[in-house]
Order: C-alpha cells, then sequence, then structure tokens
C-alpha cells in the first residue's frame, strides 16, 4: 500500500507539494477553513457545502485542493499522533451545489493516500438532497473510512462537537469562541 501511495506521489505530486496558487479558483470560493484543534491537539478542517459549486472542468482542481488541505492538516499534526477531525457543514446546500463525482474523488482521494489519519468526520446540516446523494457514492467508500463518518443531529451540533474539541477552539457558528480562518491563511 505505501509503494502504491508513494507512486500516486509522484505523478499527482511531483513537486512534493501543491500551492495556493495551483488551486486558486478553489480556494476563491472560501469554502475549506483550517479551524483550531480537538482535545488531542490535532488539527479541525471545516468545509462549506454550500460554497462548492461542481464543474466538469475542475475536478482535477478539486482534486488538488483536497491533497492541498489533507497536506496543511497533516503538516500540523503534533508529534505523538497521526489523525485529524474534519466537519463538513451542509446548511444551505441545493442541487447547484451537489457533487457526486467529487464526494467520490475526495473521499477515494482520503481512503487510498491518507487511509488512518481521518480520526472522524462530521457531517452537519445534510438536507435530503445530499442523502439521496449519499445513498450512491456510499458503496465507494471503504469501511474504515465510512465508520468514522458520523451524521449530527441539527439540535445535537454544539454538544456532539464540543466531544471533541474545546469551546476555545470550536468556531463561533457553532457556539465556541474562535474565528473562521481558511485554508490559504492557516
Amino acid at each position: 500500500m505505501y509503494m502504491k501511495h508513494l507512486a500516486w506521489r509522484r505523478t499527482f505530486v511531483p513537486e512534493g507539494s501543491i500551492s495556493a496558487s495551483e488551486v486558486s479558483n478553489q480556494i476563491a470560493h472560501n469554502k475549506v477553513f483550517m479551524q483550531g484543534t480537538d482535545k488531542r491537539g490535532c488539527p479541525v478542517l471545516i468545509v462549506f457545502g454550500a460554497k462548492h459549486f461542481p464543474d466538469k472542468r475542475s475536478i482535477d482542481e478539486l482534486k488538488r485542493l483536497v491533497v492541498f488541505c489533507l497536506d496543511k492538516l497533516c503538516s500540523r499534526i503534533p508529534d505523538g499522533e497521526e489523525k485529524f477531525i474534519t466537519i463538513v457543514d451542509l446548511k444551505e446546500v441545493g442541487y447547484s451545489n451537489i457533487d457526486v463525482r467529487g464526494y467520490i474523488a475526495a473521499l477515494s482521494i482520503l481512503q487510498d493516500n491518507y487511509p488512518e489519519r481521518l480520526m472522524k468526520m462530521f457531517i452537519l446540516h445534510a438536507p435530503y438532497i445530499f442523502m439521496k446523494a449519499w445513498k450512491i457514492v456510499c458503496p465507494f467508500i471503504d469501511k474504515r473510512i465510512n465508520e468514522k463518518i458520523i451524521f449530527v443531529e441539527k439540535k445535537k451540533v454544539r454538544h456532539t462537537l464540543m466531544e471533541e474539541i474545546e469551546e476555545s477552539q470550536l468556531p463561533e457558528i457553532y457556539g465556541g469562541k474562535l474565528q473562521l480562518f481558511p485554508i490559504q491563511d492557516g
């Protein structure tokens, strides 16, 4: 598996890292934020689904954004730890934001190249249309990753997130004290 990852990395990220300029169109939507740390000191990533607009021409840039974000997260993981938390907020997601190809591409990169890095992925405010798309995506997700995905009820968002993240590190929009910081500024 490690050799497969190295081969993928040499072809997909030949320069060793992806720069913000390589994913500038995706970053311009302000849909990804690196947000504080969890109770173990590991980084937290927040993705706002309503700010994603699929475009067939930009699937490669979306994949590059995923690697850009995952590499930034991994670089912030403290010594002795190996994981990060992701919050996917789907508030106000509509038909124009649904991107089955994008979901599959992002989750494939995560499970094939960063398989043990994800501690948990909290999915918040999942609308009916997303749940329909999820039924298409779910069979493509590895069981190990799928077990780490938690759909959070609207009335339990703050409580659920605070089980993993201190109030001082939780974004204000979820009842915490931290402002949002775009991934490119982190």
